[in-house]
């Protein structure tokens, strides 16, 4: 019983992890791999996630080179581009897509603040449960007399610490990629 909290950390850093990997899709302004991790290209009659029906690079800061193995689904990976609604400038040269970044207006830098802080919040909802989860199986033990009062109070303690460590963790996460967001 006394594991029970070590055992869930774990839990509580997936959900650091993921909030990390969530958070890389958010555009700063600069080319990176990971925006594109979300298209899915229909193709062959299933999704697909996009770079296994094309070679993706970085052709410079500001673009990304889609080259598809097979030029039959050029038209299926260019529609995943647009669904996939991520703001960028798709131009379809015959055999590869180039897709550049716009310049971030503050406009948009305040909105992807704000999907920012959704995705925070959503994070926290997750640590919030998984510390529910922990804190019904410390009631349970002592209501079934597997533990002392003393106890149970002491693990409540030690649970609601290690939520506030990694609820700071996430804000500092997120304080990171806002500073990159609004960065000029």
């Amino acid at each position: 019983m006394f594991n029970l909290i070590k055992e869930k950390e774990s839990e509580f850093n997936s959900v650091l992890d993921f909030f990390k990997r969530d958070i890389a899709s958010l555009r700063t302004g600069r080319a990176n791999l990971v925006m594109l991790d979300g298209v899915q290209v229909e193709a062959y009659g299933v999704l697909n996630p996009l770079n296994a029906v094309a070679n993706v690079s970085i052709a410079d800061p500001r673009s990304f080179l889609i080259t598809p193995w097979d030029k039959g689904v050029i038209k299926a990976v260019e529609k995943a581009l647009v669904e996939a609604n991520l703001g960028f400038g798709i131009m379809n040269e015959g055999d590869k897509i180039r897709l550049t970044i716009p310049d971030l207006t503050q406009e948009n830098r305040l909105d992807l603040v704000k999907k920012l802080n959704d995705r925070l919040e959503k994070a926290r909802i997750s640590l919030r449960q998984v510390r529910e989860e922990v804190k019904g199986k410390i009631s349970q033990a002592f209501n079934d007399k597997e533990i002392a009062e003393d106890n149970k109070f002491r693990l409540e303690k030690e649970l609601d610490d290690l939520v506030s460590k990694k609820n700071d963790a996430l804000k500092e996460i997120r304080d990171q990629k806002e500073a990159d967001i609004m960065a000029i």
